[in-house]
């Protein structure tokens, strides 16, 4: 996979900075409505009595401050941040000479309303909105009961935009929750399914074993009278098959605490797992979709347990599946790493997008490959991480836990 692209300035911009922005917009809004600009004849609102004096001009000022104090808090603490701008909103009317308190002056309040609907829970959106709506009314009523002229059809544009506002934040709370519980819900299908994958697989192991077990008895049970040293090779090999059975179940199925194992049952002997003695096949195959890959052995291959060597084998075929699906990249390098005794390390990392016409990905996956062998590896108590490379591309690496005893092959 490629090095991701910047984010886009919708996103860098914080919510705080949109309501200073939008704060800012509508007071150019505001004055420009009341100057004669260029090929006018008279400006199109007439300025207040205020609007030019010392006091009017503080008056502007402080809203100015009070709207930027609120948009600085917005981010941190949303209702206090919502008082501010209401504040703002109310103080900056009373020099403009309105009968309302201004659309251009609610825009800031306008996002500290969407941000609070979007991000914060429902009792909290639900007072911030009827604050919101409590002060334009309330702007309203005064005027009423003041016996001045009241600017009822500006309050109800204003009432309206709150409303609409907060509702589109809602919503985009809604879209967002079910977005995480859909990907929440997959994450924990994935797993599961890999769980199974893992069982199913153990139970084909283990089937394979015991047979292996019950050739060896029989062999031993025709030779024990004529020819004792074979019999006594035949119990040696069930001895080790049985103990390198057992411990494999009790890696696994110690983990396996939630998901059943299946399997069928029937006369036919399953077929043996693949391991990493597979990956040269593995290589030749992904070769033949378009992606070379060099395949890296590191120090004395060794006899590993049949299920650290299965997980080792599917986290690099998932891997090498990943870069032929999503990178673009027409090359990887899969390192098998033996130095350590007690730890077998996989590596698969790919140098990104090719050069030149880009390369089409083969197919596209669930995007849920990596919650697999994430899990699968931790299944084993090892450790998995993937990420970019600081030079470009995709790196995949996993360390497995390998048994003491076991020895090269």
């Amino acid at each position: 996979m490629s090095a991701t692209s910047p984010a886009p300035l919708r996103t860098r911009v914080t919510p705080g900075g949109w309501a200073a922005l939008a704060w800012l917009a509508g007071l150019l809004f505001t004055v420009l409505l009341r100057l004669r600009l260029p090929g006018q004849e008279e400006a199109d609102v007439l300025a207040g009595v205020l609007f030019l004096r010392w006091d009017g001009l503080t008056a502007l000022g402080l809203a100015t401050a009070l709207a930027l104090r609120g948009s600085a808090l917005l981010d941190r603490r949303p209702t206090a941040a919502l008082g501010h701008l209401l504040a703002a909103a109310v103080l900056c009317s009373t020099p403009l000479g309105v009968t309302a308190i201004p659309l251009a002056q609610y825009l800031a309040v306008d996002v500290a309303l969407y941000t609070i609907a979007a991000r914060r829970p429902t009792k909290e959106a639900e007072r911030a909105v009827l604050l919101a709506a409590g002060v334009v009314l309330g702007h309203l009523a005064v005027r009423f009961l003041a016996g001045w002229t009241a600017g009822t059809t500006t309050a109800l544009a204003v009432f309206s935009t709150a409303g609409a506002v907060w509702l589109l934040g809602r919503a985009a709370r809604q879209n967002r929750l079910h977005a995480e519980e859909t990907r929440t819900r997959a994450a924990e299908q994935a797993v599961t399914a890999e769980r199974l994958r893992i069982a199913r697989e153990m139970h084909d192991t283990v089937a394979h074993s015991i047979g292996i077990v019950a050739l060896q008895a029989g062999a031993a049970r025709l030779v024990i009278d004529k020819r004792p040293e074979l019999a006594r090779d035949a119990l040696d090999e069930i001895e080790a098959a049985s103990r390198e059975t057992l411990a494999g179940l009790r890696r696994m199925l110690g983990a396996l605490r939630d998901a059943e194992g299946s399997g069928t049952a029937g006369g036919t002997a399953p077929a043996e797992p693949p391991g990493l003695a597979a990956l040269d096949r593995l290589a030749e195959t992904t070769g033949a979709a378009g992606v070379r890959v060099t395949v890296r052995r590191v120090g004395a291959p060794r006899h590993l347990p049949p299920d650290v060597d299965l997980s080792a084998f599917r986290v690099l075929q998932e891997s090498v599946t990943n870069v032929v699906r999503h990178s673009g990249a027409d090359r990887c390098t899969v390192t098998v790493d033996h130095r350590d005794p007690g730890v077998l390390a996989l590596t698969v990392e790919n140098p990104g997008a090719a050069p030149g016409p880009r390369r089409a990905p083969a197919a596209t996956g669930s995007g849920y490959g990596l919650v697999g062998m994430r899990e699968r590896v931790g299944l084993l108590h090892g450790a998995f991480t993937a990420g970019p490379r600081p030079d470009g591309g995709f790196r995949v690496t996993a360390r497995l836990p390998v048994p003491p005893g076991d020895t090269p092959a």
